[in-house]
């Protein structure tokens, strides 16, 4: 009979500790929900997957998405992609593109012009040249060669101009926008390390180095 009450008493002392075990397993079950990556939007926070279907929907929507690159002392440099693009390029200005992208691969060589070498401002100066137009050598002079451009209106055919070091305002770079749609922007360009090549600026490098664009006038 002792060993039955014994029994007994052990029972209803795992009855009155269930709910409590009970109530440390969801809060340890809720613990790792909250671990996950959530987002901040419009005051309410999201997950990544959710994010990724705002974002998506967003695009579809032609809103206009913003793009941070880091730069230096913590101050972040902000670029605006553009909502859309145009539908066909012009005719010289498919000409100046296509003539630039025949130099992929040309070594890149200070002050050159020719496919044994040449800098970021005469594959410009070549590429114009395809269509009986002569631009300014340098690429400061280049700057100035057309009509300032706003990051979000980039189009094929415009400019784009960097400098040395993220956050620098010296021009020290120029580039030929290739391709501009919604989610990227290519542009070509005489690399000092990889000769001609194309490059998105989106990516936090060149984002970091950008100045200004400009479009010229022909």
């Amino acid at each position: 009979m002792r060993d039955h009450r014994t029994k007994v008493q052990h029972s209803r002392q795992w009855r009155h500790w269930l709910p409590l075990l009970a109530l440390v397993l969801l809060a340890g079950l809720a613990g790792c929900g909250g671990s996950r990556k959530l987002n901040q939007r419009n005051g309410r926070y999201y997950s990544a997957r959710d994010m990724a279907r705002m974002k998506a929907a967003d695009r579809r929507r032609g809103v206009v998405s913003k793009t941070k690159s880091k730069a230096p002392a913590g101050k972040a440099k902000l670029v605006v992609k553009r909502k859309s693009s145009p539908a066909t390029v012009r005719q010289d200005l498919a000409t100046v593109i296509q003539t630039a992208r025949s130099f992929q691969g040309t070594p890149y060589k200070y002050g050159g012009t020719s496919r044994l070498g040449m800098d970021c401002s005469g594959l410009l100066f070549n590429s114009f040249a395809a269509i009986n137009v002569q631009i300014p050598r340098s690429s400061n002079e280049q700057a100035v060669w057309g009509t300032p451009v706003k990051p979000q209106d980039l189009q094929a055919g415009d400019l784009v101009f960097f400098g040395a070091s993220p956050g620098s305002s010296t021009i020290t770079h120029v580039g030929l926008v290739t391709e501009a749609s919604p989610e990227n922007v290519q542009f070509i360009h005489s690399s000092s390390s990889l000769g001609v090549v194309e490059n998105s600026l989106e990516s936090d490098y060149y984002l970091s180095r950008f100045i200004k664009a400009v479009r010229p006038v022909l």
